[in-house]
């Protein structure tokens, strides 16, 4: 009896060290699991106020995450058989070249609804190719019923135009000729981005007109005509038409359906004659290449 009792004491007393032991590991990993949870937040906390002070690899994360949520959505789509959807391009909206007509002033809002109707294209982007012609205008000295006008006689407000001896876009620019311009626009295929075509064609006329000494004798260069004796009534079309948009801008009414006057005879009112200076012979070659585009369309 008195054996048994000293053999449960100690089986109490191991049962008890072994529970203690088992209580402190608990204890410990739960507090090691405690400062681990507490550490992971604060870590994360800090990544967050790292990434919202830092905008690039805020829009980095930002992008990252659009990206997976639209590659999910698109895998659900085509699961699904939805092919609208699984081609979905939220920011394609981003490159079409349009603008809200009631955004314009009074001068732009009339001279994009005369243009739309006139050349049945819609006034959206009519409307934005007017805003840009006017900030160009601004910025080259330009008026910016001149770069409409070009822009309706050459292509009718097709930005894919192309002619028979490689002008393209909404100005014709001769793209071959000007590609180093189209550099600054990503390379030769901007010619075809209405707004970049533009930009460049406003830089062309530019030059043309600083170099021959005059917006009509300009015009017969920027059409490839500069040491032709025609151009093929180019430069009255021209000039015309930008009368038109100068009387719809001021408010007049003109008809959509408006033709040009016949041009006056050459030789009585003609083009003065062109300057024939150092300038315009080293430029000769270009001008010749340029001339062939009016022999070509004419």
């Amino acid at each position: 009896m008195n054996l048994i009792q000293p053999i449960h004491h100690a089986g109490r007393q191991v049962a008890q060290g072994v529970s203690l032991f088992v209580c402190d590991v608990g204890n410990g990993m739960l507090e090691v699991f405690h400062n681990s949870l507490a550490m992971l937040g604060l870590a994360v906390l800090a990544g967050l106020v790292f990434v919202g002070t830092q905008p690039e690899v805020r829009d980095r994360s930002e992008s990252l995450a659009f990206g997976w949520l639209h590659q999910r959505h698109l895998a659900r789509a085509e699961a699904s058989g939805d092919v609208l959807s699984a081609v979905s391009e939220p920011e394609g909206v981003g490159r079409a070249t349009a603008a809200d007509p009631a955004e314009l002033n009074r001068q732009q809002g009339l001279v994009t609804r005369w243009l739309a109707k006139r050349y049945r294209v819609a006034p959206e982007p009519v409307a934005r190719l007017v805003q840009e012609a006017w900030h160009m205008g601004r910025r080259s000295g330009l008026e910016p019923t001149l770069i409409l006008a070009i822009m309706a006689i050459e292509s009718s407000f097709n930005p894919f135009a192309q002619s028979p001896v490689g002008a393209q876009g909404l100005m014709q620019v001769m793209t071959r000729l000007h590609d180093d311009k189209y550099s600054a626009f990503g390379g030769s295929h901007a010619a075809f981005d209405p707004v970049s075509n533009l930009r460049v064609g406003v830089q062309v006329l530019r030059d043309c007109i600083a170099r021959f000494g005059g917006v009509e004798a300009g015009l017969k260069a920027y059409v490839g005509a500069a040491n032709l004796p025609e151009d093929g009534g180019y430069v009255h079309k021209v000039l015309a038409e930008q009368a038109f948009l100068r009387s719809v801008a001021a408010g007049a009414q003109v008809s959509v359906t408006v033709a040009a006057p016949p041009a006056p005879a050459a030789g009585r009112d003609g083009l003065a004659p062109l300057p024939r200076n150092e300038l315009q012979a080293a430029d000769s070659e270009l001008v010749a290449q340029l001339g062939a585009r009016t022999a070509a369309q004419r």
